[in-house]
């Protein structure tokens, strides 16, 4: 059995570090490390920082966003265009979508995908609150922004069954090959969508 090398305190911060996706055990002692080296001008205003975030975050009532407002900040915007929705599994999926500037649309946070082996239902999802928006406003179209996975595209079939009474355009991204990409780098799945969807050029 391993001995102990640092006290119960420094222990601590790494075994709460390593609960961070993308750190495991090895990355956490690093951060940890990190973290003791330069605290004089890390550890406060981390900490600071957590405590403001654990204390003002909200989740938007209206997309499932989180900011420290709600309805959050995009909600809020004027400049959205409010006859389009579109629909993303995580708020992860959302700040990607933002970064690129994608799109000027409102969203809609779904809080994951359905996913039956792991006991996620509807019910466990924002769908019905995805019904009621586009029944409530004047949405004209939903864009489904979900992960070309099994899960997200039983999800996209779902929402796709549940809106097929309100009069309203569903669209999806486009899957195929990326900006840049090579097709010799590229897996069949990928190639393959991308053959589909193939454009006028």
């Amino acid at each position: 059995m391993a001995e102990r090398v640092a006290g119960p305190e420094i222990e601590r911060l790494i075994q709460l570090l390593a609960r961070l996706p993308g750190l495991g055990p090895r990355s956490a002692r690093r951060a940890a490390l990190h973290l003791i080296r330069k605290r004089e001008e890390l550890f406060g205003p981390l900490a600071e920082a957590m405590q403001v975030a654990r204390e003002r975050i909200l989740v938007c009532s209206a997309c499932g966003n989180v900011d420290t407002s709600d309805p959050c900040t995009i909600c809020r915007d004027p400049r959205r265009d409010p006859a389009a929705l579109v629909v993303v599994e995580t708020v992860a999926d959302l700040w990607a979508l933002e970064r690129a500037g994608a799109t000027t649309a409102r969203y809609h946070v779904l809080g994951g995908t359905l996913s039956p082996l792991d006991g996620v239902g509807p019910k466990d999802l924002n769908i019905e609150s995805l019904v009621g928006r586009v029944a409530e406003n004047a949405i004209q179209e939903v864009i489904l922004a979900v992960n070309a996975t099994v899960d997200g595209q039983t999800t996209a079939h779902y929402i796709t069954d549940s809106l097929a009474h309100a009069s309203v355009k569903i669209t999806r991204l486009a899957h195929g090959v990326p900006v840049g990409g090579e097709l010799d780098y590229l897996d069949e799945g990928t190639l393959a969508a991308a053959m589909r969807q193939r454009t006028a050029f």
